[in-house]
């Protein structure tokens, strides 16, 4: 055995070089082997050093050789000088302290290392026959007891992971019991990601311990795990003389047993071990995972040791295999109702605001383990600013512009960008992450960035579908509140174009009322007129075209304008409305359909010739009986079908008598319980009403309405009253 093997380069001593063959010849020898420092430390100790010693497992290293050897008290200031043999390789017999207070006598040959460190090397070994047989006993006794650890402890292994639901569950079952077969100080579980391995999982013993998070694939540990289909006995080196002379450690030294290959690594990412396996578990050809079972003291890793973890570590291979098949089955699904519940946030109250979206957008970043970075552009001066977690703004390498171009939304990674990496690290943000770039009205921008900590991993493909599914969903919501907006105005437009318009007409009193289901409502499709004619005549109408906005609103305006010109003409109400279906048929573009009361009154003969299509029946109120009647000729809806029928009806008007016209809303009106407010209800409100009095008679009946539904409307309501005053009053203006 060479003492170079022994010797680090600066001339310190460090035993972590020892090959594999060292560590092998010590697990073989039947004498105890120790290692001393020149200050007396025991730095290694085999196996069987252990047993003779009496003591447990790695315990003796670090302790001080002069107290395993009963010594004069006041001579132990002499160090290694004082121990009771000689120390030039000469066999001595002398006396060994154990554990509670035996004293056993043991053969001893010890001598210098001719290095500049000193430091010694001492052989001890039974001096009598029984004392061999009785360490040869314990020997094997503890190599039983080994065994029969090894096979409990995989069976628990097996056994407790069997219903293991996740990964989590799945490591914080078998790391411990891992830990406790092979008597390790803990055990690390690292999942691979992308681009490296990342702690998933800790043995109870490591809580606490400064731990390696993330080791990125050009890590040496993360290399080896990758290329080799084997476990690898590991070494962490000491650090050197001129390490501790620098104050600093921050590199270490691991050396492969096997090969005795030597890396370095930093300090962060040094595991905590001074001896440790490193095991990937592979599956279908690809490397799932790496256990690491480490020890605090130097250690030899037996050979049935190792194949124990590589037998865990195929079991583990499709007991993981199927865990990460589970896990992202159920985050994707997570992330389908998600998507389904941002959806319906943001379409619900019509045009979502600003701080809608931007709640919107925190939480679907909260859905793939990020935080949300606000975004806004510039697109003068092609800046974008950030809005930071202190709530300041700082200006960001991002051109919002260029990432959209001629598209509505655009998502990128930003690992990709290294100036945004360096940004988001000198303002203390993760460097992993996703930007998102919206384009809004009037050529301006604005983006997100979804942001997540590096042990998070990389964005998964659920992930990246995710937040481009929920980006188009918010354009697509944006463009269409945008579209309704635009409608709305034009809507507005034709509104104001086509007021509904009582015109004075003598020997008619005419009042009306109209109410919009909603505050926000714009145009719908009620709408009503009243005309005034040559020849003593009027032309009343009232219409409700199916739909809203601006194609309502534009076949409102288009049906009323041919109402006017064909009263102007004389044209009879069923033969009007004929007209209009034809018209209507070829105008939209949509099936968009009408129902009509046209009615002519000739005031002077005190007639009223009307054509009622689809529309509910208009109400006569007669002014003598109070009596009240139906308008009953009703011909089919208007602008459906092709080649339809229309008729006319005809009644006499007696003065005082009052016509009521009203749109569907009215009698459709429901309560809290669901009920109709129905034609009866109508029909009795109005005979109440009539009998107070005819001025604000179209208010007290909505009044009426309202209240029976509980304040709110489903619909549009219009009502229009019309008095018949008599000819006696009539002068054509």
């Amino acid at each position: 055995m060479s003492e170079e093997l022994l010797l680090a380069d600066d001339g310190g001593l460090d035993v972590s070089v020892l090959g594999r063959s060292l560590a092998t010849l010590l697990a073989l020898t039947s004498d105890g082997v120790l290692v001393i420092d020149a200050d007396g430390r025991i730095v290694l100790a085999n196996n069987e050093a252990e047993r003779l010693f009496g003591v447990g497992t790695g315990s003796l290293v670090g302790t001080h050789v002069c107290d395993l050897f009963p010594t004069d008290p006041t001579a132990r200031e002499e160090g290694v000088e004082a121990l009771p043999f000689p120390l030039d390789g000469t066999t001595a017999t002398v006396v060994c302290s154990q554990p509670q207070g035996r004293h056993i006598t043991i053969g001893v040959r010890c001598d210098r290392l001719r290095h500049q460190a000193g430091g010694f090397l001492l052989v001890a070994f039974a001096s009598d026959a029984e004392l061999a047989g009785r360490q040869e006993h314990e020997r094997l006794v503890g190599e039983l007891s080994r065994a029969n650890r090894r096979l409990s402890g995989t069976l628990r292994i097996v056994l407790e992971t069997l219903d293991a639901p996740d990964v989590a569950m799945l490591f914080d079952r078998v790391l411990g019991q891992i830990s406790e077969t092979l008597d390790a100080w803990g055990t690390l579980a690292y999942v691979v990601d992308d681009d490296g391995f990342r702690l998933r999982g800790v043995s109870d013993d490591l809580e606490g311990t400064n731990l390696p998070h993330f080791i990125p694939n050009t890590h040496p540990l993360a290399e080896m795990a990758l290329r080799e289909a084997r476990p690898l006995r590991l070494r962490t080196m000491r650090p050197t003389r001129d390490d501790l002379r620098k104050g600093s450690v921050s590199q270490r030294h691991v050396v492969e047993e096997e090969s005795l290959k030597a890396v370095t690594v930093s300090a962060e990412q040094a595991m905590p071990f001074a001896s440790f396996v490193s095991c990937p578990v592979w599956f279908g050809g690809h490397v799932l995972a790496m256990l690491v079972v480490g020890w605090k003291h130097e250690h030899n890793v037996a050979d049935d040791d190792v194949r124990l973890l590589e037998a865990v570590a195929e079991y583990l291979s499709v007991q993981l295999a199927g865990a990460f098949a589970a896990m992202r089955a159920q985050h994707a699904e997570h992330l389908e109702v998600l998507l389904s519940q941002l959806r319906e946030r943001l379409m619900m109250g019509g045009e979502p605001s600003e701080a809608l979206v931007d709640e919107a957008f925190a939480r679907a970043a909260e859905g793939v383990d990020a935080r949300c970075v606000r975004l806004a552009g510039n697109p003068h001066q092609r800046t974008t600013l950030a809005k930071l977690p202190d709530g300041t703004w700082q200006a960001i390498p991002v051109d919002l512009a260029a990432l959209l171009g001629r598209h509505a939304s655009c998502v990128t990674d930003v690992t990709q960008k290294p100036p945004i990496v360096r940004w988001l690290a000198e303002h203390a943000l993760p460097a992993r992450g996703l930007l998102v770039a919206l384009a809004v009205e009037e050529g301006a921008c604005k983006g997100y960035l979804l942001v997540r900590p590096e042990e998070s991993g990389p964005f998964e493909t659920a992930d990246l579908s995710f937040v481009r599914a929920f980006v188009e969903d918010v354009c697509a919501i944006d463009a269409g509140a945008r579209a309704r907006t635009r409608d709305k105005r034009i809507s507005q437009a034709l509104q104001r174009g086509m007021r509904n318009e009582l015109q004075h007409v003598q020997g008619l009193t005419a009042e009306s009322f109209y109410c919009s289901a909603t505050e926000e409502a714009y145009v719908g499709g009620d709408f009503y007129d009243l005309i005034r004619l040559p020849h003593q005549r009027a032309c009343a109408i009232m219409g409700d075209v199916s739909g809203k906005g601006v194609e309502a609103a534009s076949v409102s305006s288009a049906v009323k304008t041919a109402l006017g010109a064909y009263a102007w003409e004389g044209v009879e109400p069923a033969r009007m409305v004929s007209l209009l279906n034809d018209f209507l048929l070829g105008f939209s573009r949509v099936e968009t359909f009408a129902t009509l009361f046209v009615g002519v009154i000739d005031v002077a003969a005190g007639t009223l010739t009307y054509c009622s299509a689809g529309h509910p029946p208009a109400l006569l109120v007669r002014s003598e009986s109070g009596e009240l009647m139906t308008l009953g000729v009703q011909s089919g809806v208007v602008g459906a079908f092709e080649g339809m029928a229309y008729r006319n009806g005809e009644v006499r008007l007696d003065v005082g008598d009052v016509l009521l016209l009203y749109t569907d809303g009215t009698t459709e009106a429901r309560n809290p319980e669901g009920a109709f407010f129905g034609e009866d209800g109508l029909r009795d409100a109005v005979v109440r009403e009539a009998a107070v009095g005819y001025a604000g008679i179209c208010e007290r009946l909505l009044a009426t309405v309202e209240e029976f539904a509980g304040g709110t409307l489903g619909d549009d309501v219009a009502l229009v009253s019309l008095r018949y005053d008599g000819i006696q009053d009539f002068a054509e203006g």
